[in-house]
């Protein structure tokens, strides 16, 4: 499974928020707003060959020393659970405050 780049913009689905791409060598696939994403990958990041494309929900987040936050997704159209590396601007306390998650 490779990775494949991409910088691209997009609107959230969920909330509507007009979304940039990071810059600096990293990737954004989440909305940094309502953490949503959409089901567009299918055997790696940035493939793009999701048939699905369902909306995925943040369901937890975690912190692994190495990686920092993950934000871990569920498909609302198929079910399939995955996992993503958060952005320095993502609105983590946001949704743990509205989820009573705690770190």
């Amino acid at each position: 499974m490779s990775f494949i780049p991409r910088e691209e913009p997009f609107v959230c689905e969920h909330c509507g928020l007009a979304v940039e791409p990071l810059g600096k060598g990293t990737y954004r696939d989440h909305c940094p707003k309502c953490l949503c994403s959409k089901h567009v990958d299918r055997d790696g990041p940035g493939d793009r060959l999701s048939t699905c494309l369902g909306l995925l929900e943040p369901m937890t987040i975690d912190q692994d020393s190495k990686k920092g936050f993950t934000i871990e997704y569920r498909c609302v159209k198929c079910g399939k659970v995955s996992r993503n590396r958060a952005a320095d601007d993502d609105r983590l306390i946001v949704f743990m405050q509205n989820n009573h998650q705690d770190l």
